[in-house]
């Protein structure tokens, strides 16, 4: 089960994330109360090992600033959380190993995201950073040969319910692991990915015994 920490404005944070097992950070580049500038997110990508996933988030950001940005904070994928085209997601996703296009839940263009040019998605409620849940059944909505990342309103206490029900491929949580905003919570972190490890389906659990190295697919 993949597991991705977002909203990290932190060094300390960061590195909380990784040795409690995440498999991938997230830095948001979008106005936010979580945004964080490219420098300081340069800072924290370059002392983490290469077997964590980091994320930059942009959201209805020119293809040329997502690009620039992603690679002055040195970031390995990009999460294009706005309205962008078929077309600007590929345009992107063609400087990125990897590539995650969000989705709203309900969204009308979630049935077709096969066709913005990336193999991962993520399902988002329909405010983002909210904390609120939707209707998980929504996720029946998307493309069955894309992998699913579900966000939205998660936290220890459901993680475990949302991936029996829509057994997605991986989870996505901000607000649901916070003291505050910004600022994560050590013991909601833990538990979060501890719960949402032990909950993964059959079908994900592998022979691996290590993790798994971004840098080298």
């Amino acid at each position: 089960m993949f597991v991705k920490i977002c909203g990290i404005t932190n060094e300390d944070d960061a590195l909380l994330a990784v040795a409690m097992g995440a498999d991938a950070v997230g830095f948001i580049f979008a106005p936010s109360e979580r945004q964080i500038a490219p420098q300081k997110a340069y800072d924290i990508t370059r002392r983490l090992p290469p077997e964590v996933l980091t994320v930059g988030v942009f959201r209805n950001e020119l293809p040329a600033r997502v690009v620039e940005i992603a690679h002055k904070a040195g970031v390995k994928a990009v999460q294009l959380h706005g309205r962008e085209t078929p077309a600007q997601s590929k345009e992107i996703a063609g400087h990125f190993r990897w590539t995650i296009k969000a989705f709203a839940a309900g969204d009308e263009n979630l049935p077709s995201a096969d066709q913005y040019g990336t193999d991962m998605i993520l399902l988002d409620a329909p405010d983002p950073g909210s904390g609120k849940v939707f209707d998980w059944n929504l996720a029946g909505d998307a493309p069955s040969q894309l992998k699913l990342i579900l966000a939205g309103g998660l936290n220890p206490e459901n993680v475990g319910a949302a991936i029996a029900e829509v057994e997605p491929w991986g989870v996505d949580v901000a607000s649901g692991v916070e003291s505050r905003p910004g600022k994560k919570d050590p013991i909601a972190v833990m538990r979060f990915v501890a719960n949402a490890k032990a909950a993964a389906p059959e079908q994900y659990l592998g022979d691996d015994e290590g993790p798994y190295n971004w840098d080298f697919e």
